[in-house]
């Protein structure tokens, strides 16, 4: 019992206190908003600028540590498919430069399209109230799927709907290739 009530606390910490002001989320077959801010570049990163491609868009920060745990899947899996086909987009939650470039530097060798949002003003237009939380854009720019926290257990499910979104050419190719 005690076990059961720590995992729900544990989710009550995840939820903002200061929640987007009446926007909803995105839901599948909605076409997403479409600015996400910069990479760390300053290059202006669209969904509609990956049309063709799959898109996962994931919000994130450093004190959550499903979302830490998710990042290196998600790098694994931009690495396996290849960004000709899949874009991952990680937005950084409300967090100060220096924590979101921590965690960048710490993990280097995750290569995602990395974006900063200070303010929270992506994640107000995309409703984001608990993280980590990811939308599945298709190929048309559409929400596909949208995944609200973080379990191994529904890590099989994601990849399985991602792939469901490729083009079975992309299937059949070498990893990485």
């Amino acid at each position: 019992m005690l076990a059961r009530l720590a995992g729900l606390l544990l989710l009550v910490v995840l939820v903002p206190a200061s929640a987007a002001d009446g926007a909803v989320q995105p839901r599948p077959g909605d076409t997403p908003p479409d600015a996400l801010g910069s990479d760390l570049k300053g290059n202006p990163v669209t969904v509609s600028g990956h049309k063709g491609k799959v898109v996962i868009v994931t919000f994130w920060a450093s004190w959550c540590g499903p979302c830490r745990r998710e990042l290196p899947i998600l790098g694994k899996l931009q690495k396996a498919v290849g960004r000709d086909h899949l874009e991952v987009i990680a937005i950084n939650y409300k967090e100060d430069r220096r924590e979101f470039r921590d965690v960048i530097r710490a993990n280097k060798d995750i290569a995602l399209t990395y974006v900063h949002d200070a303010k929270g003003a992506i994640s107000d237009r995309y409703g984001v109230t608990s993280l980590p939380n990811m939308f599945i854009v298709d190929r048309e720019g559409r929400v596909a799927h949208v995944h609200r926290g973080y379990s191994p257990e529904m890590l099989d499910g994601f990849v399985k709907e991602m792939l469901a979104l490729l083009p079975a050419e992309v299937l059949q190719q070498p990893a990485g290739g």
